[in-house]
């Protein structure tokens, strides 16, 4: 096995336009599913409904259960300039750090009003750089019931939907008065009613993600209870995933990347749970790689226990795995700390799963699988 740092020029891939899934595959289990197994190479082709089938009786899923939050909002300065906010993070009640469009010219102290709710004010407290800022929001309030009346669903940046800020049913805002965002000779809803749906997990129960653990999106009430008639048990964990996802790294070398930090938690019962399937001998399934990152933190720190926190984990080739014997995940974007950490499952403590990953990759895509966070689903085995 070779054992070298690679670049992040290793994990470049070419990928036609229209295999970038603009929406979900209705139902979520008709997606399709590659099956790859890592020792051989050898790789099959399914569809998600397969997955019971594919699992053993005794595996466990391991499931992010985070909720995606209406994070992105619209807030107007006093000269009357429009400027859009992606909520990121609650630092203390009242105060957020947040990402702003159009914000070049905003200095510290300046109060921007929320177009939604003009009587709540946002005042600039910090600006940390690259569109990120620090704010007071007055008066104080919870920041997830806020941003549920007003903001929409912050989807991927490569998901392209007509502008939309605001409450469900109405389009973009202006100084105009709002326009019904409905089609009448369809009869169709605004998307973003569409998308707080779809962008979202089934089993999502706990406010704080900005982007949706995407190999979860696959599964229905189905699917889960296949799962259970067949003896294969799951338990959630929780990371709420944040901007840094769809990030690429820019740094030439891999271990000069500096990972985002996104906030997890491994309860007492999980970790019994968990711990227990591998003492019997049990697969651990991960579903994604927020997953993955929740279990590999909780190992790195010693005997597996209820552990909560920031991570910064950054798994990559030739990384190891103390806990994940099997993941499913989606395709992901080039460059990306997602695609790199898929790289190592696939040969763990060496690089030779870029080579295993960059070939089922290339199989995909001769095959036209549906690509990142609505495309398709892979099962590394």
């Amino acid at each position: 096995m070779v054992k070298m740092t690679p670049k992040t020029a290793d994990f470049d891939y070419d990928l036609p336009d229209e295999l970038i899934a603009q929406k979900p595959v209705e139902p979520r289990d008709k997606s399709r599913l590659m099956v790859l197994d890592r020792t051989t190479g050898e790789i099959r082709h399914h569809h998600f409904g397969e997955l019971p089938a594919l699992l053993r009786e005794g595996d466990l899923l391991v499931l992010n259960d985070t909720r995606v939050i209406p994070a992105k909002f619209l807030c107007r300065r006093r000269t009357g300039g429009q400027i859009e906010g992606l909520f990121l993070r609650e630092l203390s009640a009242g105060r957020w750090e947040v990402m702003l469009k159009g914000a070049g010219r905003c200095k510290t102290g300046e109060e921007l009003t929320f177009v939604e709710e003009p009587l709540t004010i946002a005042k600039l407290e910090s600006n940390l750089g690259e569109g990120l800022w620090h704010v007071a929001v007055s008066p104080p309030c919870d920041a997830v019931e806020l941003l549920e009346r007003i903001g929409s669903t912050p989807l991927p940046p490569y998901i392209h939907r007509k502008a939309y800020h605001g409450r469900p049913g109405h389009d973009s805002l202006s100084s105009r008065a709002r326009r019904p965002c409905y089609v009448p000779r369809a009869g169709r809803p605004c998307h973003e009613d569409k998308d707080r749906q779809t962008y979202q997990t089934i089993y999502a129960a706990r406010p704080g993600a900005v982007a949706a653990p995407t190999a979860g999106l696959h599964f229905t009430e189905n699917i889960l209870a296949d799962l259970q008639a067949r003896k294969i048990e799951s338990l959630n964990v929780t990371l709420h995933v944040g901007l840094g996802t769809f990030a690429p790294v820019k740094a030439e070398q891999l271990d000069r990347h500096e990972m985002h930090s996104e906030w997890y938690e491994l309860s007492a019962s999980a970790a019994k749970a968990i711990a227990d399937a591998r003492q019997q001998g049990r697969r651990i399934v991960a579903v994604g790689t927020t997953a993955v990152r929740v279990l590999e933190t909780a190992a790195a720190k010693g005997p597996l226990a209820a552990r909560s926190g920031w991570t910064d984990l950054f798994i990559y080739p030739p990384g190891e795995f103390r806990i994940v014997d099997t993941m499913l995940t989606n395709f992901h974007l080039p460059r990306s700390t997602l695609l790199m950490l898929v790289a190592a499952f696939c040969s763990p403590g060496s690089t030779d799963g870029i080579k295993i990953i960059k070939n089922a990759y290339a199989e995909a895509i001769r095959k036209k699988y549906r690509f990142y966070s609505y495309g398709d689903a892979m099962l590394i085995l």
